[in-house]
């Protein structure tokens, strides 16, 4: 019986532990840029300034209301912040080929990558859309959140500028 208290308690403080710190790197995953070029996502850099990676489809509203509400912002925060932000399309190779004039006719300025496989989906365990990451200076995931609610961009925001200030982001 101790020993099942001590491996759950154990299991308690290793799991607390982990979800407390929330940072790891991002995985060396293979996808393509909109122009159809190879891009492995180790490539994803930003000169020590804060990153924001978005998992999207087309398909998906939340996705397109949260990037759409972004980039009427993205602008000045990368003026303020220096913030660059990925867009990870992670729609199929059915309906790939909507995704660039998607973009195009929404006028996003991201680097819009492709996943048509789902291999950076999968290596970085996102299960939903949308779902967005941001990546300090020193490429640590710091934190993330699904799903969008109106605002939920002037948070993300919020921790961008703290980043940039060099700050810790307390969730």
């Amino acid at each position: 019986m101790k020993t099942i208290f001590f491996a759950l308690f154990a299991l308690f403080v290793v799991n607390y532990s982990i979800a407390q710190t929330n940072e790891f790197k991002l995985p060396n995953v293979d996808v393509k840029t909109m122009d159809g070029k190879k891009f492995n996502t180790s490539e994803i850099k930003n000169d020590g300034k804060p990153i924001i990676i978005s998992f999207w489809a087309t398909w998906c509203k939340p996705c397109v209301m949260e990037l759409s509400a972004i980039a009427e912002k993205y602008q000045d925060w990368q003026t303020e912040t220096g913030v660059k932000l990925y867009a990870v399309s992670i729609d199929d190779s059915k309906s790939m080929n909507r995704v660039s004039p998607f973009v195009n006719g929404k006028g996003w300025e991201y680097v819009v990558l492709l996943d048509a496989n789902s291999d950076f989906k999968r290596a970085i365990n996102v299960i939903n859309v949308p779902h967005t990451f941001l990546i300090d200076a020193s490429g640590n995931v710091v934190y993330q959140h699904t799903t969008y609610a109106e605002g939920d961009e002037d948070l993300i925001y919020e921790k961008i500028k703290k980043l940039a200030k060099g700050e810790k982001i307390n969730e």
